[in-house]
């Protein structure tokens, strides 16, 4: 078995202008045969839309993870470690990211509406028990208190009518599987009411990266809470005034959809990366396929996604295996067949090696030491959406999990590069490359940037200066003296374009 790390970086060898940032070579193709048993429907998607495919991928995997990561834990190479998958999906407005997830959360909103219309009836039975019990509770009590006259009871006899009358009936639980952008207190409150598989779902993920949750007050106790949910950890919470208590047997999957700015951003912050928090994630950020994406070529994938759907709602339908009164998740343990113990285990050794000082994925331990486990993960997790009584993980499974996994960790190399790089160098960057490229003039101007360049960071003259002052700097453009006429009148501010080593003519 082969996987994709090179041993030494390719190095750059400058002509003319250098680039601003070092080139990010485009990612490995996704590798959509290895997804088994998911394959059609995501071909399916990617034929509807025309999107790119490993778009409709990573909503397929996350929806399978959360159908099935309630039901077992699968064995790995540290231990049995939960189905849980978190994934981050990076591309820009207009990629088509809703319609994919829309197609392929079908089935889990159409549960989601049925069981809400269930939960709205057993509400209202258990408002009439909860009233029902409320009268005879308050009874009980006044009579120790000397109201009910000579109808008064001990406090011996007021005990023993209370234990007859049993505890408070407790409220339904929420029927709710998924949430878009939860604080840490909603989240934990949402596993305490309601269902003890969840997951975090979103194609505006941003929202979630840049809101209360992620604020700085609040960050490293989200991180810390997601850390302990994707190892399987209890919930423990203790407030001031709210008392405490610990949550066992819960289990959260992930999907957010963001735009490449808000994922560099976030990917730049230390604390993502220091508490394990991103390297917990499956990272994929696939070419645009913007501009080719023509009615003539799509395909009708109706029969598979309908086929995706009905599966989803049957494995959703399925009881949870759990506790019934705290409604702590009681998973089976899915161990690995000999021969897929194996191959996870030479994959685990080759990555091992490839973490050594200087070699491919030095830079990258924390996405690395966490490849083999992902790949237990999704061999789990392909298992049971074929079958949920599987008795075992077998090596055809591991071997399309690995060869997932091994994408991902390449993707993650590759993105840890674009990660370092600042948002104004960034901006620099995507400017050079416009003007080099389509700008149809020698020439440009600071109103040239602000009204016509495709970067909205750009629309304003501070930032559109800003820029052309980097391009400067590192020779990709000239400032013209004071007076120069540039298109049929003289100006105080123009620079001259450098297009591969020699001035724009």
């Amino acid at each position: 078995m082969t996987f994709n790390h090179p041993a030494e970086p390719i190095p750059f060898t400058p002509e003319g202008p250098q680039p601003l940032l070092r080139e990010i070579p485009p990612g490995q193709p996704y590798p959509v045969q290895a997804l088994g048993p998911l394959q059609g429907a995501v071909a399916a998607v990617q034929g509807m839309t025309l999107a790119p495919i490993a778009i409709p991928a990573q909503s397929a995997l996350a929806v399978a993870s959360l159908a099935v990561q309630g039901f077992a834990n699968v064995e790995t190479l540290g231990g049995d470690r939960p189905l849980s998958l978190y994934a981050l999906t990076i591309a820009r407005s207009g990629e088509r990211k809703s319609t994919c997830d829309g197609l392929l959360m079908q089935g889990l909103r159409d549960f989601e509406r049925e069981e809400a219309d269930r939960h709205r009836e057993d509400v209202k039975g258990w408002l009439t028990r909860h009233a029902l019990w409320k009268v005879q509770h308050d009874g009980i009590i006044a009579s120790v208190k000397g109201k009910a006259g000579k109808n008064a009871k001990t406090q011996t006899e007021a005990q023993a009518d209370l234990r007859a009358l049993g505890d408070e009936p407790a409220a339904p639980p929420s029927p709710d599987r998924t949430v878009t952008e939860p604080t840490y207190e909603g989240l934990t409150r949402k596993f305490a009411e309601g269902m003890p598989s969840l997951g975090i779902f979103s194609d505006e993920g941003g929202q979630f990266l840049g809101g209360f949750a992620m604020s700085s007050d609040n960050r490293q106790k989200t991180l810390a809470a997601l850390n302990d949910l994707w190892q399987g950890n209890p919930i423990r919470r203790t407030r001031q005034g709210e008392g405490s208590f610990t949550l066992y047997g819960r289990r959260l999957a992930v999907h957010l959809m963001v735009q490449p700015g808000v994922a560099r951003d976030f990917m730049a912050d230390p604390k993502a990366d220091d508490t394990g928090f991103l390297p917990r994630f499956l990272l994929c950020e696939p070419p645009s396929t913007i501009g080719t994406r023509l009615h003539g070529l799509t395909r009708d994938g109706a029969g598979p996604v309908d086929a995706f759907a009905a599966r989803l709602g049957t494995i959703l339908r399925t009881p949870l295996p759990m506790e019934p009164d705290s409604r702590a998740l009681e998973p089976r343990r899915l161990p690995l067949a000999p021969d897929a113990r194996a191959l996870l285990t030479e994959y685990a050794d080759a990555v091992e090696l490839a973490q050594r000082p200087g070699a491919a994925m030095s830079g990258v331990t924390g996405y690395a030491s966490k490849a083999a486990e992902q790949a237990c993960r999704i061999a789990g997790v392909l298992t049971l959406w074929r079958d949920l009584a599987a008795p075992v993980v077998e090596a055809e499974d591991m071997a399309s999990a690995i060869e997932l996994a091994d994408f991902y960790l390449s993707g993650a190399l590759r993105l840890a590069d674009a990660a370092k790089v600042s948002e104004d160098t960034d901006r620099a960057e995507r400017l050079r490359r416009w003007l080099v490229e389509e700008w149809p003039h020698p020439e440009v101007m600071t109103r040239d940037v602000v009204q016509h360049a495709p970067i909205r960071a750009l629309r304003e003259t501070k930032a559109a200066t800003a820029a052309l002052g980097t391009l400067e700097r590192h020779g990709w453009v000239a400032a013209l003296p004071a007076g120069t006429v540039v298109r049929g009148a003289a100006r105080s501010t123009a620079w001259r374009i450098v297009k591969g080593g020699v001035h724009a003519v």
